[in-house]
């Protein structure tokens, strides 16, 4: 078993616990332990940054400061992804900063550092050798993938690869069907859902309905923050269950057999009746 630094955001942490938990079992499976970042601290996420650009680069870059550095640092948030990576690479460019981040932290900068969504690990391993005597296993699981927007970068993050496509691959290779439709990148609303929820509860309900209008039988999201508003923000009479990747992908890859439970019991679509209709569990 090989360990990974994992950093979990406050979304995982919190709201969306079934992530974190379907996540781990998920790379135990495969191989790899993940140990969560000691004493982790908000990314500043959608808030701090746009109200004070320094205490956002404090908030991130102290995150940094606490990885250690012979290992990459594995995020599955793509906002945490974001702030993160945002910060890192401000603090590479900026000398000021360095220093600002050397004070602060007593510590040197570390240029070399890996910071990884889930993500781009899944891509780098060997998927199909974990797969091979299930490529039925979802056969009958017709779904779209919803990747939200934050996985989308700002110029200064332009030449990084994003990872649309790959739920799709992974999933197909498993047995199931990616159906099309226009929402995969469509914003959810995100923190708006506190200050502003008849904002955001439109914006839910047209990428629900979407869903239900590509004949899809759930939505697989990539963002933890944008499974929450799909499910508390939706009001349409006829929802769609949506399911985290980590949970669908771990347990098409058997692993997850008596944890599922605990998983599902916090969602507020209830997606038992469509797996159980598939033999997932």
């Amino acid at each position: 078993m090989t360990d990974l630094t994992y950093y979990p955001g406050c979304s995982l942490a919190t709201t969306s616990k079934e992530n974190n938990s379907s996540l781990i079992y998920l790379f135990k499976h495969l191989g790899y332990n993940l140990v969560e970042l000691e004493d982790w601290n908000c990314c500043g996420s959608s808030s701090a940054h746009s109200i004070n650009s320094e205490l956002a680069l404090d908030l991130a870059s102290r995150n940094l400061s606490l990885a250690p550095a012979d290992k990459p640092l594995l995020v599955a948030c793509p906002s945490c992804l974001l702030r993160l990576r945002h910060a890192f690479l401000h603090l590479k460019r900026d000398a000021n900063a360095r220093l600002h981040y050397e004070r602060t932290w007593g510590k040197p900068f570390n240029p070399d550092l890996q910071i990884l969504h889930f993500f781009e690990f899944l891509d780098q391993i060997d998927l199909l050798s974990f797969s091979k005597d299930l490529a039925k296993r979802l056969e009958g699981l017709k779904f779209v993938p919803y990747y939200g927007c934050m996985l989308a970068r700002p110029p200064i993050m332009r030449h990084e690869k994003n990872y649309h496509g790959l739920m799709e691959k992974i999933l197909a290779s498993l047995g199931a069907t990616p159906e099309r439709w226009s929402f995969s990148s469509r914003c959810c609303g995100t923190f708006l859902t506190v200050a502003r929820p008849e904002v955001v509860t439109p914006l839910v309900n047209q990428i629900i309905e979407g869903a239900k209008a590509a004949k899809a039988n759930c939505i697989i999201t990539a963002c933890a923050m944008c499974h929450m508003n799909l499910e508390v923000r939706c009001t349409l009479n006829e929802k769609v269950p949506v399911l985290h990747f980590s949970e669908i992908l771990s347990l098409a890859l058997g692993t997850g057999k008596t944890e599922y439970k605990g998983w599902f019991a916090r969602h507020l679509v209830d997606p038992k009746p469509l797996l159980k209709a598939l033999e997932l569990f």
